[in-house]
């Protein structure tokens, strides 16, 4: 027999004795006090039993809106006509219309294609770049704060102008602006940075195809992400970002050159890098525009090509050039994430304007555009615009711009 057992038998034969020796109780009941007892008892109210306490749960919902562009790509007659009278540079005015359209958004990515080693190292073009920091200075001042630099022209000016645009970028993270792709040790390319913006977390890499043929010096590798024959380091790179942030993009510089569909490289890349726990997927590299398309049952979206955002190349479709944007939420239920959500992928057109001279550029989204700046505009916009969902109907062509 148990303790608790033995217990219950010891308080119940007590209180039985005690009952039996108080006054009107006898064997088979109780007698009449004990009946005047009762109806007293009946008049008491009840005891209500207390009812156990419901927490509501606390819900937290955050919300970043992510825009999205192409190559900035500065052949020499674009970086010229920057150039002001007392010999420094400024662009501010290429790319106000851009600027306008992006209002209201909290990340704004782009790839500076061309790479920025400054007018210290030599301006030049095609085919081997280099550009003046003052571009970027621009961008910064347009709120741009997600920039890929891994791309074919990287090597352009070799180790030094890596170095150079390296530390122009370091220099823009005082204003929350961060740079992937180029780094200037093994430790900044292996290390997986966390930012965050509005609550949510991200982590950001860039990777391109090659920097058509040039090679690092030896021993350096670090100095671009270069991912033929490192397919499993970058996958593995995605997979720590996934494991430590809310949400992944990655730039990849692949593709085929004026190519509107893309290549099964980058068909089967972007699937693998969805995979792999990437979130948000930019492509560049074709100077043409490519689809835009849901992966893995609308967690992933990968758009395949911007297309130049700005450049002096000659051909109608390398002079349209796409915008995106993508909606970020986070929900955090009690101090717990509980969904982190990439929605309403929507996309547009833009076009890179200069006269007859090959001057004045500008960046004209087609909603600002007229027959002046192209003529025929609406046909071309109704040319290239179906190019955009011909692999995903569900989405959206416009809506760009945030209500204010």
């Amino acid at each position: 027999m148990s303790h608790l057992t033995k217990r219950f038998l010891r308080t119940f034969v007590t209180s039985v004795l005690s009952l039996a020796l108080l006054p009107g109780i006898g064997a088979c009941g109780f007698g009449a006090s004990d009946a005047a007892s009762q109806t007293a008892a009946a008049t008491q109210p009840a005891t209500a039993t207390p009812t156990p306490t419901e927490t509501t749960p606390q819900t937290q919902t955050y919300t970043d809106e992510l825009f999205l562009t192409g190559d900035l790509l500065m052949h020499k007659p674009v970086y010229t006509d920057g150039l002001q009278a007392d010999g420094t540079y400024n662009y501010t005015s290429m790319f106000t219309d851009l600027s306008d359209m992006a209002q209201g958004y909290d990340l704004k990515y782009y790839n500076q294609e061309s790479i920025l080693g400054g007018t210290q190292l030599g301006l030049s073009s095609y085919p081997c770049f280099n550009s003046p920091q003052e571009a970027g200075d621009a961008m910064v001042a347009d709120g741009f704060n997600l920039v890929s630099t891994a791309n074919n022209h990287s090597l352009d000016k070799g180790e030094a102008g890596i170095q150079s645009s390296v530390e122009y970028w370091k220099k823009q993270e005082k204003y929350d602006v961060h740079m992937a792709g180029t780094y200037e040790s093994a430790d900044e390319q292996d290390d997986i940075h966390v930012y965050a913006k509005n609550g949510i977390t991200y982590s950001f890499l860039s990777w391109t195809y090659g920097c058509n043929g040039l090679k690092p010096p030896s021993g350096k590798d670090y100095l671009v992400d270069m991912y033929p024959d490192r397919v499993d380091e970058m996958l593995n790179q995605v997979r720590e970002a996934d494991q430590r942030s809310d949400v992944v993009i990655v730039a990849m510089h692949w593709g085929i050159e004026y190519q509107f569909d893309p290549s099964d490289e980058q068909k089967t890349l972007a699937q693998q890098l969805a995979d792999a726990g990437a979130d948000i997927i930019i492509g560049n590299h074709p100077h043409v525009i490519e689809p835009v398309q849901w992966l893995n049952d609308g967690k992933t979206i990968c758009y395949y090509a911007m297309g130049n955002m700005i450049s002096s190349q000659r051909e109608e479709k390398t002079r349209i050039g796409m915008v995106g944007g993508v909606t970020i939420t986070k929900t955090v239920t009690d101090g717990t994430t509980t969904d982190v959500k990439v929605s309403n992928a929507r996309a547009d057109l833009i076009y890179t304007y200069y006269d007859s001279a090959i001057s004045n550029f500008k960046v004209i989204p087609f909603d600002k555009l007229d027959d002046a700046h192209l003529a025929n505009h609406d046909q071309v916009y109704a040319k290239y615009t179906p190019i955009i969902t011909q692999m995903d109907p569900n989405i959206t062509v416009g809506g760009i711009r945030l209500a204010s």
